[in-house]
């Protein structure tokens, strides 16, 4: 994802998934697609991102492994939309950090700023990155919501990554 450095050949581990994962565009595009917001427009739209950017973007996380292209018909064109891949989905405990953290560390501008990591398995708001605090499950985005006040007053359950078969387990649809 040599959008500013190419860390990608360093001897550090951090370094180089940095390399994919420490770009906040970057950031934010996965955020979409694992709310199941993978159409381009309506990225575009929710992120307010200029299409060079969100381009750029998209084909740097396509290219690195972490999202694939899947066709879709829209009005007799078939257009392209986003899903994740495996390694995608590997990524979650990464953003969960992200949300956890700054709700701990960083002041919302207001009371409907606030995003909260749902353990769907018992129905717990969780404190960690990658396992439930209150049953110790460990979180996927099969059992894990995110509850993003400004989308909707409901946790909204994560997109997976399409199974071998070509089918998605959990396709929850935009939620813009």
């Amino acid at each position: 994802m040599a959008l500013r450095s190419d860390w990608s050949q360093r001897n550090c581990s951090m370094a180089r998934g940095l390399d994919i994962l420490g770009d906040p565009w970057g950031m934010l595009v996965l955020r979409e697609v694992f709310f199941g917001n993978g159409r381009f427009d309506a990225m575009k739209s929710r992120l307010g991102a200029a299409d060079s950017v969100l381009t750029k973007r998209l084909a740097a996380l396509v290219d690195a492994g972490l999202l694939a292209r899947q066709p879709y018909a829209d009005g007799g064109r078939t257009r392209q939309e986003y899903v994740l891949t495996a390694k995608g989905e590997d990524a979650l405990p990464v953003l969960n950090a992200v949300v956890l953290w700054a709700e701990k560390h960083l002041p919302a501008p207001s009371e409907q700023s606030h995003m909260f990591v749902m353990h769907t398995g018992c129905g717990a708001r969780t404190t960690s990155a990658d396992s439930c605090t209150a049953c110790g499950e460990r979180l996927t985005v099969r059992n894990t919501s995110w509850h993003s006040l400004t989308r909707t007053p409901d946790p909204v359950p994560l997109a997976a990554a399409p199974d071998p078969a070509g089918t998605t387990p959990h396709a929850n649809g935009a939620a813009s």
